[in-house]
């Protein structure tokens, strides 16, 4: 890989943007296409296919056989609070492939001995989230049952296009939540992307069951978006056609 398109992708992959290498087999001629440039580029169905997937392979174009090399950022979850829940929720994220991270400024709670396996930053949201790169790939859920905490947190997630965004709480409580992120600004169509009460109805009590309920809902809110991907894959398509 020539050291220019190499500097490229290293850059879209610091700024966890997704990326395709696309390698012509005949010639090694490689390129490199964004994420971003999937749309106006030729090849714009196959890639937009493999970027779904996240899966590198071999096809046959009009421009001839080429691998494509598809690079997309580790999914993460990001959790407010370092509470019995996340103690639970925590080692479930990482079985499933999620690089999992806790803030908590309460550094009582937030400590390595009570998340021995796991990314733990003890500071306030507006310090701790910013150099995590919550983005698409990212699954939120605030837990700490503290507006101070859980709110400006879920302003951050919010903004940065989360594929999940979870928070614990009744429906009083919730409806609470909602109309102070309203005086803050946030439309209503913004708030309605927040799952509460969090987790699916599973009549779920302990700490556990409320983590395995959590993680089902963020497996269900994945594998919706795929689907969701895939039926856009035909008219991207037509579109190319």
């Amino acid at each position: 890989m020539k050291l220019e398109l190499l500097t490229a992708l290293n850059a879209e992959r610091a700024a966890r943007r997704p990326a395709i290498v696309v390698t012509d087999v005949a010639s090694g001629k490689e390129r490199l296409v964004k994420a971003a440039d999937i749309a106006k580029d030729p090849l714009r169905a196959l890639l937009a296919e493999h970027l779904r997937t996240g899966k590198s392979g071999m096809e046959d174009t009009p421009e001839g056989r080429a691998f494509l090399t598809v690079y997309v950022p580790a999914p993460q979850l990001v959790i407010t609070g370092a509470v019995h829940i996340s103690q639970a929720l925590a080692p479930i994220g990482k079985l499933l492939g999620y690089d999992v991270t806790i803030i908590d400024p309460r550094t009582a709670f937030a400590s390595t001995e009570r998340f021995p396996d796991v990314k733990v930053v003890a500071d306030w949201p507006d310090k701790a989230l910013p150099p995590l790169n919550v983005d698409h790939y990212t699954a939120f859920v605030a837990l700490t049952h503290d507006p101070k905490i859980d709110d400006p947190a879920l302003t951050h997630a919010l903004a940065r296009d989360c594929f999940y965004i979870g928070a614990l709480g009744s429906r009083k409580t919730h409806a609470r939540r909602l109309a102070r992120l309203k005086e803050q600004g946030i439309s209503e169509a913004n708030l309605a992307r927040i799952h509460a009460p969090i987790g699916l109805d599973i009549g779920a009590v302990s700490p556990a069951e409320i983590a395995v309920a959590i993680i089902a809902e963020i497996t269900a809110r994945l594998r919706a978006e795929d689907e969701t991907e895939a039926e856009a894959a035909p008219a991207v398509a037509r579109a190319a056609s």
